[in-house]
């Protein structure tokens, strides 16, 4: 098509930039060639179009030259503290629904109800005790039953605050929280309460708008993302390191393909169960076998528990289906783009939804309930075995790049690789590296890609100006995927770092009988970036420090869901510094955009004075790691440290 973009200009994979060829060849549109013809709308992008009621649609004019104020009166401050809220708000209540999914699933696992098994005794008593339940002479059903209602108590209870805040929150970060009167009451009633404070004729006071956003940040990190991960880890496992492999060349031309795309595990789970039992089915139709690929957070899920290999992360999760080699993408929820339908409309796949509130008008629609998981899942195993011989044999194609990369770095498995090294104080060695000066400090690679952005450049050049530099680096949801496909998630990638790093990584890979450690360490899907919330707890823990006080940062180069407005939310209330690479969609303000971005110097009421934490917006990653690494230079001097 005459005026596209070149395929280099999209994404570095080389194997994406094949199959886009492919599909513009087959008369395709892809979210790349949409991203290319969208006109951004100018207002939108600043933050200040309002759409929150009928007297509108309003836009405030950046210039001055312009209207100032909506016709209900509202400014540009609190236009664009309202859309912030609402990016927060969406962000939050996917997170929280996905706890409270597996909550559910977990009840009803104890109950009996459904067909899975409590995988992780061990954490499970550890979060019982967390939660002050006695444990003694309890067998693991009655201890699931009794930690699964006080986790659906937090989406009900009326007074005190979260159970998995008291559980989780790191004391100091609490306690800035309550003097400031941040603390949520439940999930469910933070939500709608923002939604009621964010309608037209509410809440017009911007300051106070953020606010509120940060304590929506704080049930998305206590109600989402801690409750979710504690839950699975308690129904799954707790990861452990696994080696698999990355890109499209994990795709088998001879055997039938599934993909798994979206981020609550429990059907995934199952699909690869039933893989397994059904393979004899598989070579009934000629193939050699049944091959489920992972994409976005669920392959994340299963990449770390099951070593399921990863085909390839959000931007381009058409492109598996256009290797014509597909028999079948099965999603969820979350990060789904509804043009996969256009898509598989082309080829043999069959896009299967399966949960009641998330559909695809035109997809196949296989209802899923824990009740009947063992059915969803084989009866959709089935439907791709039949659909392997319908394939097209002119349309396959499947690059045949294929990258080796680690993951499963849970906090767990973190200490576990630690205590190789000193078992009797495991969190010493990563301290007085970080004293030494052998690593800087640690940054979090978090988020997604982004079709506007050359898919996974800025995820990778950061991370590479980071490491450089002698920065741990661990990562999690699509930018962990950024970072396996190019060689960063492998011991190969130690070429790429400081000698101090390199030092540490080598040593505490060689006591786990590794080469080394890889550069940037895979520490899960979205939800898990409590993960690294819980890694940072615990340091700021043994130094009597508070997380704010930490050499440490969040960065998301690429994303493009509001879930990471939310996560930085939440790391920003713990005073880490967040920065995304992406339009926050604040810089019609200049209030909101000093709130957030200011230094507590430069700006009397900011996030960094309240906090300890700001948000840093630059699209140039090189500029960005010179902003992150000065951040994590000025909190080494604040604590002693050389710099």
């Amino acid at each position: 098509m005459k005026g596209q973009p070149d395929v280099k200009d999209l994404t570095m994979d080389t194997g994406v930039q094949q199959l886009i060829t492919k599909a513009r060849a087959e008369g395709i549109e892809t979210a790349f060639d949409r991203a290319a013809k969208m006109i951004q709308c100018g207002f939108g992008s600043q933050g200040i179009c309002c759409r929150l009621c009928l007297e509108g649609p309003c836009r405030i004019s950046p210039n001055g030259k312009g209207p100032q104020a909506g016709v209900c009166g509202a400014n540009a401050d609190t236009i664009a503290a309202r859309n912030f809220y609402n990016h927060v708000i969406q962000g939050t209540a996917s997170h929280v629904e996905h706890a409270r999914e597996i909550a559910h699933a977990l009840i009803e696992t104890a109950e009996g109800h459904a067909p899975y098994s409590i995988k992780d005794t061990e954490k499970l008593k550890n979060i019982a005790k967390g939660l002050g339940i006695d444990i003694d002479n309890k067998d693991v059903n009655e201890l699931v039953k009794e930690v699964t209602a006080l986790a659906l108590e937090d989406f009900q209870k009326q007074h005190g605050t979260l159970n998995w805040l008291k559980l989780k929150a790191h004391k100091k970060s609490y306690q800035t929280w309550e003097n400031l009167g941040l603390l949520p009451e439940n999930a469910h009633a933070e939500i709608a309460k923002s939604i009621a404070r964010n309608v037209m004729g509410a809440d017009a006071d911007p300051a106070n708008l953020l606010m509120g956003t940060v304590t929506l940040g704080l049930v998305d990190g206590f109600a989402g993302l801690h409750m979710s991960t504690d839950l699975q880890d308690i129904m799954f496992g707790s990861p452990r390191a696994v080696k698999a492999q990355y890109r499209l060349g994990v795709i088998k031309k001879d055997k039938v393909n599934i993909s798994v795309n979206g981020h609550i595990p429990l059907l995934a789970e199952k699909v690869v169960e039933w893989a397994g039992k059904l393979e004899n089915e598989a070579q009934k139709v000629g193939a050699a076998g049944i091959n489920v690929v992972g994409v976005c957070c669920s392959g994340n899920e299963l990449l770390m528990r099951r070593g399921v290999s990863v085909a390839t992360n959000y931007a381009s999760q058409e492109m598996p289906i256009i290797t014509g080699a597909l028999e079948a993408m099965v999603v969820d929820i979350q990060c789904i783009m509804p043009g996969l339908h256009q898509v598989a409309d082309c080829y043999h796949t069959e896009l299967i939804t399966t949960l009641p509130y998330s559909k695809i008008s035109g997809a196949t629609h296989i209802e899923f309930t824990t009740e009947k998981a063992d059915q969803a899942a084989k009866e959709i195993v089935m439907r791709a075995v039949n659909n392997f011989t319908k394939r097209n044999p002119a349309k396959i194609n499947i690059p045949e790049e294929v990258t080796e990369a680690y993951a499963g770095f849970s906090v767990e498995q973190i200490i576990e690789a630690l205590k190789a090294v000193n078992a009797e104080d495991p969190l010493k060695p990563l301290v007085d590296a970080i004293a030494e000066g052998k690593i800087m400090g640690a940054v979090a690679l978090v988020g997604c890609t982004n079709p506007r952005r050359q898919q996974d450049k800025y995820n990778v050049e950061l991370v590479m100006e980071l490491i450089k530099n002698n920065v741990l680096v661990v990562a999690t949801g699509c930018s962990a995927h950024s970072l396996a496909k190019f060689g960063l998630m492998s011991p190969e990638g130690l070429k790429y770092c400081g000698e101090g790093l390199q030092e540490v990584l080598t040593v505490i890979g060689k006591a786990n009988n590794l080469p080394a450690l890889p550069p940037a360490l895979h520490m899960g899907s979205c939800v898990d970036n409590s993960r690294i919330a819980d890694l940072l707890s615990a340091l700021a823990s043994y130094l009597d420090v508070g997380i704010k006080d930490l050499p440490a940062a969040g960065s998301c180069p690429e994303t493009h869901h509001p879930k990471a407005l939310a996560i930085g939310t939440y790391f920003l209330a713990n005073g880490v510094d967040v920065h995304v690479g992406v339009n926050p969609q604040v810089t019609g303000s200049k209030m909101i955009t000093s709130v957030l971005t200011a230094s507590k110097e430069q700006f009397p009421f900011t996030t960094d004075a309240l906090f300890g934490g700001k948000l840093i917006y630059e699209e140039d990653s090189k500029k960005a790691a010179e902003k992150i690494l000065e951040r994590l230079k000025m909190k080494r001097r604040i604590m002693g440290l050389n710099s």
